[in-house]
């Protein structure tokens, strides 16, 4: 059916991925690829040499999972774990090397291995995402191993997008995951949790429709941060890294994230022009999620603007000028909400 694109799975679905020792034997399925251990933040250097490594390396070379001339390349981008390239490991190419840090401060997004684990073995061979090599527990933390993609972060193509958010709404879900927020009232609950952490001084919330909107009862597969650097364009395909905090739930709350003005300049520089945002919109092509969409909109926008404002409260600069474009987007959607 057109408008109910999920389904529910019973059951894990990575009944055979473990959370083993660094000191575990090798995985006969990860002979194509080094299992591979990062450390602690490193200085800014090309490649990541660091005492810390060496240490890991040696150790890991001993159990037979690791090379001793594994090459890392400190990425950046993410905002919340650490994450290498690493060559020289194998015949089979890069892997991406995540290292979890143990910090649960965010008020929106969550950061939990095990989730990101769970749902790349789920969603192995689909397209969506890159795949599983390897999760692992290390001295300094939970380690994901996972194949490289070859491309960078999308910049435009909308279309591309919703599609490919379309396609993971309509995937069998996975039970056990967290429950994003469903309906206006549990959105409110979760914007005065994130204003509770901001300043005294901060602005206030706009003020939002009177009229509530009613709770899905959906439950799809939701990644949960589906933001441009999320997004990587692998030339002919679209696929979603950072999955450290799926849910299941409504597909109003990706689609709002991915439309979202703060998140498209936290990315991209610069939010969605309105013909951009039109032809996700139509892509997406599921009248019903839509129209619910627009009216779950200036709550989604509100709550963006009060997780700028924490944000700012945290030190970043730049994070004011997200939360105006935000407030201006509420207004938007106000106003499109009156003409619906």
């Amino acid at each position: 059916m057109r408008s109910s694109p999920c389904a529910t799975l019973r059951g894990d679905g990575v009944e055979n991925l473990g959370l083993v020792s660094g000191q575990g034997g090798c995985h006969s399925r990860l002979q194509r690829a080094p299992i591979i251990h990062a450390g602690p933040e490193l200085p800014l250097t090309v490649y990541a040499d660091s005492s810390v490594i060496a240490a890991l390396t040696r150790d890991l070379a001993d159990s037979g999972q690791l090379p001793t001339s594994a090459q890392w390349q400190r990425l950046y981008g993410g905002r919340t774990n650490h994450v290498w390239r690493v060559t020289g490991g194998s015949d089979a190419g890069p892997v991406v090397v995540k290292l979890y840090k143990d910090s649960a401060d965010n008020p929106l997004f969550p950061n939990c291995p095990e989730d990101e684990a769970r749902v790349l073995r789920a969603l192995e061979g689909q397209g969506m995402a890159p795949r599983l090599l390897h999760y692992t527990a290390t001295r300094l933390g939970p380690c994901l191993i996972y194949s490289h993609l070859d491309g960078g972060p999308w910049r435009n193509d909308p279309a591309a997008a919703a599609v490919l958010l379309r396609r993971l709404h309509r995937t069998t879900a996975l039970t056990g995951l967290r429950s994003a927020p469903d309906g206006s009232k549990a959105i409110e609950a979760q914007i005065e949790t994130i204003l509770a952490r901001c300043a005294p001084s901060a602005p206030e919330i706009p003020r939002l429709p009177a009229q509530p909107v009613a709770p899905s009862g959906a439950t799809c597969l939701l990644h949960g941060d589906p933001v441009p650097g999320n997004l990587i364009d692998c030339g002919t395909t679209l696929r979603l890294i950072d999955w450290q905090c799926p849910a299941i739930g409504d597909p109003c709350e990706d689609i709002a994230l991915f439309l979202s003005p703060a998140m498209q300049i936290a990315y991209r520089g610069a939010p969605l022009t309105p013909a951009e945002e039109m032809t996700f919109l139509k892509s997406y092509d599921l009248p019903e999620i839509l129209s619910r969409y627009t009216r779950l909109a200036p709550w989604y926008h509100a709550r963006s603007y009060a997780y700028a404002l924490w944000q700012s409260a945290q030190g970043e600069t730049t994070a004011i000028a997200r939360a105006q474009a935000e407030r201006t987007a509420f207004e938007i959607a106000l106003e499109r909400l009156k003409k619906a």
